[in-house]
């Protein structure tokens, strides 16, 4: 069954605009990224080679606004909210993009961490943004990502607080879905990231923690709007970070054991 993979993309299409954290609950959710042709082999090997913040799902052909990941689905109009990028600045923030089309774009799915957030939650660690009604907090790093041709630029995290009960279950379970970012870059001071202030993430909502809350950083498929900003293609299409693309595949096809 996909009907709530299918709903949700439907909700979209209409002009749901909203964070897709906890939404159509099993399905995988996908980053998305699409860079003119001569530009995709660059994208290509960032992404090998950071796969950590970058691990491909699918990619399309040229023009190609479909994937297998979700027959009949339209990568134009099914996400929340799209940007549009020119030479690395924001031209706009459209809840679809066929008038930006072109028939040169490649597309890149890469895999996000909202998939396996089913599986944290089942083993009871809590998730501090979707019980406060927030987009998950993402900062840029100090880390830079290894270049790629033309394509540089630091990482991305997404960071849940896991009080200290719950962090063995938030490692494990995460490393156990590699092809969806795997387990936590860092556990605890922020610093050793070059963040300098959690109350100020550069993507997504600050969230309250608990009193004994760890921030706990795992890598992130915002990190490829990161290398937009950096190398400055002419033009590249993304997801608005938090408004990811809902695909028919299920979550626990990515868990490897």
């Amino acid at each position: 069954m996909t009907h709530g993979a299918t709903e949700a993309r439907a909700r979209f299409r209409a002009g749901g605009t909203g964070p897709t954290a906890g939404q159509a609950a099993g399905f995988t959710q996908a980053n998305l990224i699409s860079v003119p042709a001569d530009w995709a082999y660059d994208m290509l090997l960032f992404c090998q080679r950071n796969p950590k913040p970058c691990p491909v799902l699918d990619v399309t052909d040229a023009g190609s606004w479909t994937t297998p990941l979700a027959p009949g689905a339209d990568l134009r109009t099914d996400l929340p909210l799209y940007r549009v990028w020119e030479h690395g600045e924001l031209l706009a923030e459209p809840t679809d993009v066929v008038v930006h089309w072109r028939d040169d774009l490649v597309t890149f799915l890469i895999g996000c961490s909202f998939t396996f957030e089913w599986a944290l939650a089942d083993s009871g660690v809590p998730l501090r943004h979707i019980e406060q009604g927030r987009n998950v907090p993402m900062y840029v790093t100090g880390r830079p990502c290894r270049p790629a041709g033309r394509l540089h630029g630091p990482m991305v995290v997404s960071m849940r607080p896991v009080p200290p009960r719950h962090l063995a279950d938030a490692i494990r379970e995460s490393s156990l879905m590699p092809a969806v970012h795997g387990g936590p870059m860092h556990c605890g001071d922020p610093a050793g990231l070059g963040i300098d202030d959690l109350d100020r993430p550069d993507f997504g909502d600050a969230v309250d923690l608990e009193p004994d809350d760890i921030p706990v950083f795992w890598a992130c498929g915002v990190t490829p709007q990161a290398a937009v900003m950096a190398s400055k293609p002419p033009f590249a299409i993304t997801h608005a970070p938090g408004r990811m693309f809902v695909t028919d595949a299920r979550d626990e096809q990515y868990r490897v054991a």
